[in-house]
């Protein structure tokens, strides 16, 4: 599939280019249509009227979820901290830094931005081992590390969500790579 460069996206009007249709409804669980259900509610209800924290309220108001999670990057605690002020309105936050147990990279011959062995590892499975310990309904990252988003959400027992992508180059907005002639032609 290269959907990407489709120019028709005819799969809009109900075309099934997979042929797998049918197969692929059927994996449809009850807890992911419960998930696409309120996702579904939210994006025809409030389409183009609330922005992605007032839909991610939203959302987990509709999915009961009473205890979130919030996995942060030590570069974004500003941010995070804010989050955890609004979400705290409406539910119960739990928050981890990444460099939670303050395990130093040598241990696992990790490379250091700074050249010393000592630096402190960022660590999504310690992240994702509090939040599971505290028994969160909804996890949200706030601007992991590359890759290291990926572990967390592999180690989290909660269904996760991502608020921030880190881009410490583009301000946090990584499609400004993709909007900017000059990223694209460095790029292409």
């Amino acid at each position: 599939m290269k959907c990407a460069t489709c120019e028709t996206k005819e799969c809009r009007q109900g075309k099934d280019c997979t042929g797998r249709a049918g197969e692929i409804a059927s994996q449809y669980s009850p807890d992911v249509l419960k998930v696409a259900t309120v996702a579904s509610y939210i994006e025809a209800t409030y389409y183009m009227q609330k922005n992605r924290l007032e839909e991610l309220i939203e959302f987990a108001r509709m999915m009961k979820y009473r205890r979130l999670g919030i996995a942060f990057c030590i570069g974004l605690s500003r941010e995070a901290e804010t989050l955890q002020a609004i979400l705290e309105k409406h539910f119960e936050v739990h928050s981890v830094c990444c460099k939670v147990c303050g395990i130093a990279k040598g241990r696992f011959d990790l490379k250091p931005v700074s050249g010393d062995a000592d630096e402190i590892m960022c660590n999504p499975v310690g992240q994702a081992a509090v939040l599971n310990q505290a028994q969160t309904d909804l996890n949200i990252i706030v601007g992991l590390c590359m890759g290291h988003d990926i572990i967390f959400t592999q180690a989290s027992s909660a269904p996760v969500t991502t608020f921030v992508v880190k881009d410490r180059v583009l301000a946090h907005n990584p499609c400004g790579a993709i909007y900017s002639n000059y990223y694209l032609r460095r790029l292409a």
